[in-house]
């Protein structure tokens, strides 16, 4: 009986190591990513070493591990939806055993557990941190920053609590919710976290229908249309004209000191415009034409196909609701991984739920990006600053920790949410999750008709010239009392 009883000990040893080792690697791999994607868009800083330097470099550090752990959510759940079919199609394959149901949970206990650490401590702390200066008074440094950094955060805690525990004795008065108001780990952590993925929720609706329909045109923008009805070569000669006419403009403005400053800085944006126009115009005439004909309507297609299969996937959810009370997201504890198949059609299903849950998520950073309110966040190549990548690491951390729940609410998989995921308290509600399913549909329905009617609108107008005389009723010279083509003064 003890060498049994040492036997299995060993082996819970060695199969929480391997679970370590293998949760350690992953999170590697996506740190390493991280680190790249950011110090691409990051501002380049001098290469002396100060007390700013140091300050950003650890600031640096917390947005990559945000950024990783941000990764980490988006990957969970087509993770275990592929670990699940895998144990499913080889239940007694020697070289799978290390993928079982212990390293899935432990693997979403980890992702709730640091975005709470991410979203609540190190983020704040992040910022905090990049704009303290020390207390007035005392002597600058790094200690100096690090005081007041955590003095602010401590400040922030209890404004957060304060709030949490006012709305939750508003909401629930009864005699437990009372009692249960001074639980902080017990209650505070998981309804503030349940409030936040409700957000991270709202956001997700908002921002994928936009991303949606945005994504139609990031792709027109990156690939090559197809020329119909247009005559590429007499475009790139109008535009070859204007370009020539802008020079001679910006020539004969130069050389006159008295109308040099606001006309010069328009006349050369113009003049960037007008090139660009001209690139764009010579890398369509110089593309293949498999390229024109072929590759851009099976691009345009497959983003149809794939906004159209999760409309009527949340379309089919919606009636699963109202017939089924199973429908309905919810949690589960069960350490059993790959024991039955969550999808109809097997493998093939699956697959296709992976991929619309990534088509989601690139549709909802886009249509994040795309909005005005959060524009300002939009980061540019080596010209981004690390108070804009704090923000954007913390829009990221917020859309990706909702997407599994969103995935789930909307029926576009049917695996239960593991770990802290499944005990949000809103997930229960009938009416929020039914309403959340409608108003998605509904947005994202509304959302294509506007892109593709606006396109059609446009498409026909350049084909049939239209476009032109739009154009031609425009005051084609606003500077028409200042100069002429020939950088001469105009008289009326």
């Amino acid at each position: 009986m003890e060498e049994d009883d040492v036997t299995i000990r060993e082996q819970n040893f060695h199969s929480q190591v391997r679970e370590y080792i293998i949760c350690f690697l992953l999170f590697a791999v996506l740190y390493i990513v991280s680190y790249c994607i950011i110090t691409r868009y990051k501002r380049k800083s001098d290469d002396h070493e100060d007390e700013d330097a140091v300050v950003n470099r650890i600031s640096l550090y917390l947005c990559t591990f945000t950024l990783a752990v941000s990764g980490g959510a988006v990957f969970l759940l087509p993770f275990s939806i592929i670990s699940s079919e895998i144990l499913l199609s080889f239940p007694r394959n020697y070289y799978i055993q290390w993928l079982n149901g212990s390293l899935i949970h432990g693997l979403w206990n980890l992702v709730s557990l640091f975005s709470n650490l991410c979203l609540f401590v190190l983020m704040p702390f992040a910022y905090f941190f990049l704009e303290s200066e020390g207390f007035a008074g005392s002597k600058k440094g790094i200690k100096a920053r690090i005081l007041e950094t955590f003095v602010m955060l401590f400040l922030l805690a209890l404004l957060i609590l304060g709030i949490v525990w006012v709305a939750s004795a508003l909401i629930d008065n009864d005699a437990a919710s009372m009692e249960s108001l001074y639980d902080l780990w017990e209650f505070y952590l998981p309804y503030l976290y349940s409030c936040i993925s409700l957000m991270g929720g709202l956001l997700l609706l908002m921002c994928t229908p936009v991303g949606m329909s945005r994504m139609f045109t990031v792709m027109g923008q990156l690939l090559v249309k197809p020329t119909i009805l247009e005559d590429l070569d007499e475009q790139i000669y109008c535009i070859h004209l204007q370009e020539e006419a802008l020079q001679r403009r910006l020539n004969g403005s130069s050389s006159h000191t008295y109308i040099r400053g606001s006309f010069t800085f328009q006349l050369t944006k113009e003049l960037d415009n007008i090139r660009n126009q001209k690139n764009k115009l010579e890398r369509r005439k110089k593309a293949s034409g498999w390229e024109k004909n072929l590759l851009y309507p099976i691009v345009m297609l497959i983003l149809l196909a794939g906004t159209a299969i999760s409309v009527i996937m949340v379309a089919l959810n919606i009636l699963y609701l109202l017939v089924d009370e199973t429908a309905m997201p919810k949690g589960s504890t069960e350490r059993g991984i790959g024991n039955t198949s969550l999808s109809t059609f097997g493998v093939i299903q699956a697959v296709v739920e992976i991929i619309l849950m990534f088509y989601l998520m690139v549709s909802s950073v886009v249509g994040f990006y795309s909005l005005r309110v959060f524009e300002g966040f939009t980061p540019r190549k080596d010209d981004t600053t690390m108070t804009t990548i704090i923000g954007c690491c913390v829009s990221i951390l917020v859309l990706s920790s909702a997407l599994p729940v969103m995935s789930r609410t909307l029926g576009i998989t049917r695996f239960d949410l593991l770990g802290d995921f499944g005990r949000f308290n809103w997930l229960g509600n009938f009416y929020i999750v039914l309403s959340y399913n409608l108003l998605f549909a509904v947005v994202t329905t509304l959302c294509l008709v506007r892109k593709f009617t606006s396109a059609v609108r446009e498409e026909l107008l350049k084909a049939l010239g239209l476009d032109k005389l739009q154009l031609s009723n425009s005051p084609a010279d606003p500077e028409s009392g200042k100069l002429s083509a020939n950088g001469h003064q105009k008289t009326l």
